[in-house]
């Protein structure tokens, strides 16, 4: 009998510890930062954060069962908001770095990117080697603008916002911009003034970055980025913003 009235306790504790497991996992809502200066995975319309990164989180979150708080900053400010807390989670177009992963962890890749170099037409520029001598327009704590910074001979002009580099460039004060290909070859399509010149400077991954203090919320990402893989949201999504060109696709 005793052995009865155990195996019921143990039972009645499994059943409702996973209930309150359940239902605490739906009413969390995680604060996620996002740079909305990077289309098309991150913009503002109307005053609502929309894009791929937002549509992809979304869908993470449907699936894992938690509710996102979007807060909009700069893009080197995320970092040190997943650092002091303010935020648990950060989706940018962030590349995997090593240097990066030291001080937050990062999702599986969610999409292959890489830097390109955006210049006028008709420009002389047509290569990284051309761009000695000549000012290059970069967003601020980028990985074009670390990179551009280790090389001699260049002058570079750093923004905050991706917009004021390109208009830089079509105000002839800077006479490329290097920034991440998808972004270039989006402002490409509507300025006809302008094109993506020579091969990918890099070969990157985006990755969501999430506070160290939590392992537990890195998971929760991870499983949920391969839910919309298998099920088909993640390619529904990549179609909506990237149409047929597979460059930056993830397949598992």
């Amino acid at each position: 009998m005793l052995r009865k009235v155990v195996l019921f306790l143990a039972v009645c504790a499994f059943v409702f510890s996973s209930g309150f497991a359940n239902f605490a996992k739906a009413k969390t809502v995680v604060k996620v930062g996002v740079d909305t200066t990077f289309p098309p995975f991150e913009m503002e319309e109307y005053g609502k954060v929309v894009g791929f990164d937002v549509d992809m989180v979304n869908a993470i979150s449907k699936v894992e069962g938690f509710k996102v708080e979007w807060h909009t900053m700069d893009f080197q400010g995320l970092i040190p908001a997943l650092q002091t807390g303010t935020i648990q989670m950060a989706v940018a177009g962030m590349t995997i770095t090593p240097q990066r992963a030291k001080v937050v962890y990062f999702s599986k890749p969610y999409y292959h990117s890489g830097l390109s170099i955006l210049v006028k037409k008709g420009s002389s520029v047509k290569d990284l080697a051309d761009l000695k001598g000549k000012t290059v327009a970069v967003k601020l704590g980028t990985t074009a603008d670390i990179m551009l910074s280790k090389m001699k001979g260049i002058k570079l002009e750093r923004f905050t916002n991706i917009n004021d580099a390109y208009n830089q460039l079509q105000n002839s004060g800077a006479q490329a911009v290097v920034f991440d290909n998808p972004v270039n070859l989006n402002y490409q399509r509507t300025h006809k003034n302008v094109q993506v010149v020579g091969k990918l400077l890099t070969g990157e991954n985006y990755g969501i970055a999430v506070s160290k203090k939590d392992p537990k919320l890195l998971k929760i990402v991870n499983d949920g980025l391969e839910k919309i893989l298998k099920n088909g949201t993640y390619l529904k999504i990549y179609r909506k913003y990237f149409g047929d060109n597979d460059a930056g696709l993830i397949t598992k």
